[in-house]
Formats: C-alpha cells, sequence, structure tokens
C-alpha cells in the first residue's frame, strides 16, 4: 500500500494520528511527514518532548517499511536510537524525513531527520524494522 492518502487515513485512528502525524511525501526510499508541535505534545517548558520526537521519528520509519510488507506480513521496530541537537517551540510546526539505509527480507532501517520551523536539525532517530510473517 503506497497511496499516501490510504496510509493516512490507516494512521489517522492510532497513535501517530492522535499526536497530529501528517504524511506529505511516501516512496519506499524515503518518508515525508509534519507534526504541529501542540501543547499537549510539549515539556513544561513549551518545547516539544522527547518521547514526541521518538513516536513521530518512530512512525515515520514503520511507515517506510508498511508500504512495503507482502501479503501475511507485519513489521514492528526492534530497537531506535535518538540524538537531540535542538529544540521545537509550541505553537509551531515540526518536519520529519525517513531515508531508508537498508531495505533486506528481514530487516529494514531507516534514519529520521527532524527539524524545526526554522530548519534546524532537532533530532535524528536511526530504527531496525523487523518484517516476519502475521500471526
Amino acid at each position: 500500500m503506497s497511496d499516501l492518502a490510504a496510509v493516512q487515513a490507516r494512521l489517522d485512528p492510532l497513535f501517530p494520528g492522535l499526536m497530529g502525524v501528517r504524511l506529505t511525501a511516501l516512496s519506499p526510499e524515503r518518508v515525508l511527514a509534519e507534526m504541529a508541535v501542540r501543547p499537549d505534545l510539549c515539556t513544561a517548558g513549551g518545547i516539544l518532548h522527547g518521547g514526541a520526537y521518538m513516536a513521530f521519528a518512530d512512525t515515520l520509519g514503520a511507515v517506510g517499511t508498511f508500504i512495503q510488507l507482502g501479503a501475511g506480513q507485519r513489521t514492528t521496530t526492534t530497537d531506535s536510537s535518538t540524538k537531540f541537537m535542538a529544540g521545537a517551540r509550541q505553537g509551531s510546526m515540526v518536519t520529519g524525513e525517513s531515508v531508508a539505509l537498508h531495505r533486506g527480507r528481514t530487516t529494514m532501517v531507516w534514519q529520521t531527520s527532524i527539524r524545526n520551523a526554522e530548519g534546524k536539525l532537532c533530532a535524528v532517530v536511526t530504527q531496525t524494522q523487523l518484517v516476519m510473517a502475521a500471526g
């Protein structure tokens, strides 16, 4: 499934939809999205919470893998590493770009760069997605 609207419709009733993740581009090698920095996603200081960065990135890598699954397959994240560089202020928008570093039969590795409204790099997340038979 690589139709952007169809994948967005799958996300909307789930946690990514609750967070406000909006896909903007989709391909087997790259996923782009945006997310508003709402008060309920922030720390007391009005800065996007670290967990929100991580969940945003995890969603993009999972989506990149999901659109490549065959019939009867599913995916799950097996590991994730996050490096934080800057913050994103409440009331702004962050953008995420997830790029496939490895697309194998049983694992896919994605690296997501998240930028604030000024284009400054806020976080880099590298994750591994396991591809397995549904069951």
